[in-house]
């Protein structure tokens, strides 16, 4: 037999090429074949967290109980007291470190002058008890230190003109900017010199002053005074001057305002403008 004879597609002709109805009735046989199973991929468990992942776990969220927040709270209120104290405290000391030497001695001096001043207060305390522990009539030396006492306290209430040696304080306010607060500066600062009596204006200056603002000039006590204003002031000049003449003090202030300031010592000022003596109501001496 011939190779015409050969059936096509047998093994005997490996070249043929199949036909399309050949190809489709193997395709079922192909499909109808199971495939392998595939190995499936483990799934993998969550990754552990880092050290700063677990760091910032334990900061946030806050967790912040009510004592904290409370101490919190009292901690920034002492803070905030402590910074306002420092920035006062540093502005006083600004003006003291802007000052000229000879300001910083006249300070120191008057500082001096003061301690002085209440060393000789002490000591005549003591003088005075001691005159009454050894003399030889109790009573009588009493009632003489009861007089004086009296004349003492009269200068002080105002109740009781006074003379001595002192300075008159002259402030002319043309601009009209002087206010009642800065008149009670230079009371104030008249007093810690040691002043011993005051007057401006013809209204005597006593521990219960108050002093406001009116229209074209200042009430003392509700008596009514212009400019210009003149204090009339008993006490040790030497002490008295430099104390308004201080950096940053009264007469710098009353200059920053424009107005005029004078400053006079005197070996002799006389207070004479007296307030009238009020009997209580209701107290009484304990010695009755």
């Amino acid at each position: 037999m011939s190779s015409k004879d050969e059936t096509p597609g047998t093994p005997e002709n490996p070249l043929r090429e199949e036909l399309p109805e050949e190809v489709a009735a193997k395709a079922p046989e192909n499909a109808a074949e199971p495939r392998p199973p595939q190995a499936e991929p483990e799934p993998s468990g969550p990754a552990a967290p880092t050290g700063r992942q677990r760091l910032v776990m334990g900061l946030w969220p806050p967790r912040v109980s009510r004592a904290q927040l409370i101490v919190a709270l009292l901690l920034f209120g002492l803070g905030f007291g402590l910074a306002v104290q420092v920035a006062s405290n540093s502005d006083d000391d600004g003006a003291l470190r802007g000052a000229r030497q000879e300001d910083l001695v006249r300070i120191l001096d008057e500082l001096d002058d003061r301690t002085q001043r209440l060393e000789e207060e002490k000591q005549g305390l003591e003088d005075q008890r001691t005159e009454l522990e050894n003399s030889s009539d109790q009573a009588e030396e009493a009632r003489k230190q009861t007089v004086e006492k009296e004349k003492q306290l009269g200068i002080l209430a105002g109740t009781v003109a006074a003379q001595g040696p002192g300075i008159t304080l002259t402030i002319d306010d043309g601009k009209g900017t002087v206010e009642a607060d800065m008149l009670l500066d230079a009371v104030q600062e008249l007093r810690a010199a040691g002043a011993e009596a005051i007057q401006v204006n013809g209204v005597r200056i006593v521990a219960g002053t108050y002093l406001t603002d009116e229209s074209g000039g200042v009430a003392v006590d509700g008596n009514k005074i212009s400019s210009p204003y003149r204090f009339k002031v008993i006490g040790k000049p030497q002490d008295l001057e430099p104390a308004l003449n201080i950096p940053g003090g009264v007469v710098q202030t009353l200059e920053k305002e424009q107005a005029t300031v004078t400053v006079e010592r005197s070996d002799k000022i006389v207070v004479d403008a007296l307030r009238p003596a009020k009997r209580p109501d209701y107290a009484r001496s304990s010695s009755q």
